[in-house]
């Protein structure tokens, strides 16, 4: 009997350990993701009255939570009854990851002029505020839905070789945290500014260390979420580059003299490019075929 227990808690320890080092590779492999879902959350999130930004991104966590439950169990089910699929939906994953990439890469070198026009003052009732409110959480989540998709993919993609209860476990927790973790720190990011306000208003001193921390945060909101926003479509290009890199076997021993790295970013480039050719091409075709 106590043999028994003893070697059960050795399966359990080492199904642990397994977890822990499929989870390091995981969470290396969907890093790269977290940026993007970062600074979309943080935009989403910002432009809210102050006494609004938590309970709003705290409704958007819940709904995350919600997207996560949906797309685990269909996740795991593809995993053991259909796991070509998870290299069908990887590729398609990589496709959308390296467009978005490029897009946002064509929209940084030739910006869209737009006419400035001067802000408009709204009267809105209580119930017009809430409803918009709630049209733009309804927004967030469903961007949150499309980057958990990616996520959990990838996560899964990494551990597809494994038994099916460290699939679960490994994946699962690189869900929970990356909710916990995404979500914990938009909370920081967009609440930086109130907090340097609170510190300028801290004391009657003018231009004292409190000051300067203060006015410092609440300028750095927006460069600390540009600069999530250039970090984000780097690591776009990177993670879509790795998912055709290692998954396609026309990539495999093709470009061994030159660093991963680059490889990988300049696949997801030039394909994301090509996809972002293609659609425009579709659209425009589209058009005139409509009228």
């Amino acid at each position: 009997m106590a043999s028994g227990i003893f070697a059960l808690l050795d399966d359990i320890a080492a199904l642990m350990d397994d977890v822990a080092v499929m989870g390091k590779v995981a969470g290396k492999k969907t890093a790269g993701l977290l940026g993007d879902d970062l600074a979309v959350n943080a935009e989403k999130a910002s432009g809210f009255m102050s006494s609004r930004e938590l309970p709003v991104l705290w409704a958007i966590t819940k709904g995350s939570f919600l997207n996560k439950l949906i797309i685990l169990p269909l996740a795991f089910l593809l995993s053991a009854f259909l796991p070509s699929a998870i290299t069908v939906i990887l590729i398609i994953g990589g496709l959308y990851l390296a467009y978005e990439g490029a897009e946002k890469v064509h929209e940084y070198l030739f910006p869209h002029l737009h006419k400035k026009e001067k802000p408009k003052l709204e009267k809105l009732s209580e119930e017009e505020v809430l409803s918009r409110e709630k049209e733009k959480i309804k927004s967030a989540i469903l961007t949150d839905f499309i980057l958990s998709v990616e996520i959990i993919i990838i996560a899964l993609g990494t551990v597809g070789q494994e038994p099916l209860l460290t699939q679960i476990l490994v994946v699962t927790l690189i869900a929970i945290v990356a909710t916990v973790g995404v979500y914990g720190i938009v909370a920081l990011i967009v609440r930086m500014d109130e907090f340097g306000a609170k510190l300028i208003s801290l004391n009657e001193e003018e231009n004292s260390f409190s000051d300067k921390i203060g006015r410092f945060l609440v300028s750095a909101l927006p460069k600390v979420i540009k600069s999530l926003s250039v970090i984000g479509t780097i690591a776009l290009l990177l993670v879509s580059g790795g998912i055709f890199v290692h998954n396609l076997e026309f990539f495999h021993g093709l470009f061994e003299s030159i660093p991963g790295i680059i490889v990988e970013f300049l696949t997801g480039l030039v394909v994301g490019f090509v996809v972002f050719a293609l659609i425009k091409i579709g659209i425009k075709m589209w058009k005139k075929f409509k009228s």
